[in-house]
């Protein structure tokens, strides 16, 4: 199922942790460790324990570990241009990078979150898909996986930042996904809900009891099952594209149709 996937090269961003370290970790046993990783995170250190523990089940499996914070958009082509030459032609690009900041209403926003929330959400996205893009176009082969979300499609109260940011995501992948129809490179959405990684935790600033209030009562996704979809999406045909999913547990419909076991 996964032949399509040999020998490629793979990056991944926010890979350090959830959902980007599970991704990484499903390319490589789909491919039984025939597969380049880029792995770019803000945590080194957690990307070396990721890359360690892959090398040793997979030792075949070629990865590159560097730091990469996708919000200091403008140190963005510094990571590029470290990378050795044979990570250099990149097949398969995952942005995983995201965040949400706090729940505060319009108007209490802390002007600092709304930057750094769109500067990792939208502006570094961009600015990863065009680096990538310009390589991609020349060898007219490619895959360009964008992690969007629910709340790309769905708003709730207390979330009109990262909403819009996620909403920004989606039209710029859809844009661009028609920008490609006359090339061989696929454009994919992946919108997971309610998944248990430290997404909350980084929501609430490091605020564990209100961080663990969000998975209260709720069987949630785990990275791994966002994980297996992205890696089903990339493995289809050149000529098929799953250009988008929303992937949520079976006990949610949307941002705030949740049921929780009382």
């Amino acid at each position: 199922m996964f032949e399509t996937l040999l020998g490629k090269t793979v990056l991944v961003t926010g890979a350090s942790a959830g959902i980007g370290a599970a991704t990484a970790t499903e390319f490589v046993k789909a491919t039984n460790g025939n597969i380049k990783l880029i792995l770019g995170a803000r945590r080194v250190s957690k990307l070396e324990e990721l890359a360690d523990g892959l090398k040793k089940l997979y030792p075949s499996v070629q990865i590159y570990v560097g730091q990469l914070d996708v919000s200091e958009v403008s140190k963005i082509d510094q990571f590029f241009a470290q990378l050795p030459a044979q990570y250099s032609e990149i097949d398969v690009l995952i942005n995983n990078s995201g965040k949400a900041l706090g729940q505060e209403k319009v108007g209490d926003i802390d002007p600092t979150d709304i930057a750094t929330v769109f500067d990792t959400n939208v502006l570094g996205l961009i600015a990863m898909t065009q680096i990538v893009l310009k390589g991609m176009k020349k060898r007219n082969r490619g895959d360009i996986v964008q992690l969007g979300s629910i709340a790309g499609r769905w708003t709730y109260a207390g979330g009109s930042i990262y909403c819009s940011s996620k909403a920004a995501l989606k039209s710029f992948t859809e844009a661009m996904r028609k920008e490609l129809t006359s090339t061989k490179i696929r454009v994919i959405e992946v919108a997971p809900g309610n998944t248990k990684t430290e997404f909350a935790l980084v929501r609430f600033k490091g605020d564990a009891d209100r961080a663990s209030q969000v998975y209260e009562g709720v069987d949630t996704l785990l990275p791994q099952d966002v994980a297996e979809l992205i890696v089903f999406a990339c493995s289809r045909r050149e000529t098929a594209v799953i250009a988008e999913s929303i992937i949520m547990s079976t006990n949610q419909a949307g941002p705030q149709d949740l049921y929780r076991k009382q």
